[in-house]
C-alpha cells in the first residue's frame, strides 16, 4: 500500500489532534475525506485542515472506495454501529475510546473484525507513548517488589453540561469519558484483570455520572482504586500510583506526556525522576496503526483488549447502582 488514506466520521474537536496533525508527520498517511451530520461543518472543517473530499453523510464516507481507514470519533453510543459499517465496507478502523457502549457490543464488533480480517484499534493513545511502555517495564521488572496497591485518577473539569458527554442516550458519563482511561491504566499496571469490589457515583442527571470512585481487587491480592470525574471537587488529577513491598512509582500526567509530566520511582536504593519524549501520543498511535495495516505489526489496543476494558466498565456501573450504557438508536 503506497498511501494510507483516512476518512473522518464527524467534524469532531478531537480529530485535528488525533489524526489530522499526526498524519502530516507520518510518511504514507493522508487524511483524505470527512463527513458530518451538518454538511456546512464538514465543509468548514475540510477547508480549515486542507482535506480534499467532503461527503454528504457518514454512509457515503464509509462507502468511499478510495479510503483505506475510517477514524471514528463519533459519540460513544454510535461507535459500535459505525465501526461495524466501516468494517463491512472493507475498511480498517481506528475508533475513539470507549470502543463501544458496553461489553456485549464490543464482542459484536470484535466478531465482525475477525471475520473480515481488518485492523481495528481503540484509540487509547497514551498506551503507545514510551512513558506507558516504561511504566509497564518498571512494574513487571520487579523493582518495586510484590505489588500490593495500584491507583489511577483521571479528573478534569467539564462544566458545559449540555455537552454530549453528559447525554445518557449517547452513552455518556464520566466513567465512559475519563474513567475508561483510568480503567485501562489500572489494567496496565495491575498486570491482570481486576474484580470490582465497590463503586460510588455522583450524578449530573438520572443515570449519568459526573464522577465515580471505586475499589478493585486483582488476582493474587493487590488492591486498586479508581477516581474519575468531569465535574467534582477533584478538578484536575491525572496520575497513576503503584505501591510494592520494595518501593513506589508515581506518574503525573500519564495521559498526555507530550505536555509536562513526571515519573518518580522510590525504593530503598533511593529515588529517581524520569522524563520522556515530548512527541505527541497521537503521532505514536497513528504510526503504530499504519504499521499494523501495512506490515501486520501487533497493536497494543486490539478488540480483545477493548472487550476486557468494557467488562470492567460494565461492572463498575452495576456496582454503583447504574445500568451499563446502551448503543444509541
Amino acid at each position: 500500500m503506497s498511501e494510507l488514506r483516512i476518512g473522518i466520521l464527524g467534524a469532531a474537536r478531537i480529530a485535528p489532534a488525533a489524526v489530522v496533525r499526526p498524519a502530516r508527520q507520518i510518511e504514507g498517511v493522508t487524511v483524505a475525506a470527512v463527513a458530518a451530520r451538518d454538511p456546512s461543518r464538514a465543509e468548514a472543517f475540510a477547508a480549515r485542515h486542507g482535506i480534499a473530499t467532503v461527503h454528504r453523510d457518514y454512509a457515503a464516507l464509509v462507502a468511499d472506495p478510495d479510503l483505506d481507514v475510517i477514524y471514528n470519533p463519533l459519540p460513544n453510543g454510535l461507535h459500535g454501529r459505525w465501526t461495524v459499517a466501516a468494517l463491512e465496507a472493507g475498511k480498517h478502523v481506528l475508533c475513539e475510546k470507549p470502543f463501544t457502549a458496553n461489553r456485549a457490543e464490543a464482542e459484536q464488533v470484535a466478531a465482525v473484525a475477525q471475520g473480515g480480517g481488518q485492523v481495528v484499534a481503540e484509540a487509547f493513545h497514551y498506551r503507545y507513548h514510551p512513558l506507558a511502555r516504561r511504566l509497564r517495564e518498571v512494574v513487571a521488572g520487579g523493582e518495586l517488589g510484590r505489588i500490593h496497591h495500584v491507583e489511577a485518577s483521571i479528573c478534569f473539569p467539564l462544566p458545559r453540561f449540555d455537552d454530549i458527554r453528559y447525554r445518557l442516550d449517547l452513552a455518556g458519563g464520566a466513567l465512559m469519558d475519563a474513567g475508561c482511561y483510568a480503567v485501562h491504566m489500572l489494567r496496565l499496571v495491575g498486570m491482570a484483570e481486576p474484580e470490582v469490589v465497590s463503586a460510588r457515583a455522583q450524578l449530573r442527571s438520572p443515570g449519568v455520572d459526573r464522577a465515580l470512585r471505586a475499589d478493585l481487587r486483582f488476582p493474587d491480592g493487590p488492591t486498586g482504586r479508581l477516581v474519575c470525574s468531569m465535574w467534582s471537587r477533584s478538578l484536575l488529577r491525572l496520575s497513576v500510583r503503584v505501591s510494592g513491598d520494595r518501593g513506589e512509582l508515581r506518574v503525573f500526567n500519564p495521559l498526555a506526556p507530550q505536555f509536562p509530566h513526571r515519573m518518580t520511582v522510590r525504593t530503598a536504593d533511593g529515588h529517581r525522576v524520569e522524563h520522556f519524549a515530548r512527541r505527541s501520543t497521537y503521532t505514536y498511535q497513528l504510526e503504530a496503526f499504519r504499521d499494523a495495516v501495512e506490515h501486520g505489526a501487533p497493536l497494543l489496543t486490539p478488540p480483545a483488549d477493548s472487550i476486557a476494558n468494557m467488562t470492567v466498565i460494565d461492572a463498575l456501573y452495576r456496582a454503583a447502582g447504574l445500568e451499563p450504557r446502551q448503543p444509541s438508536t
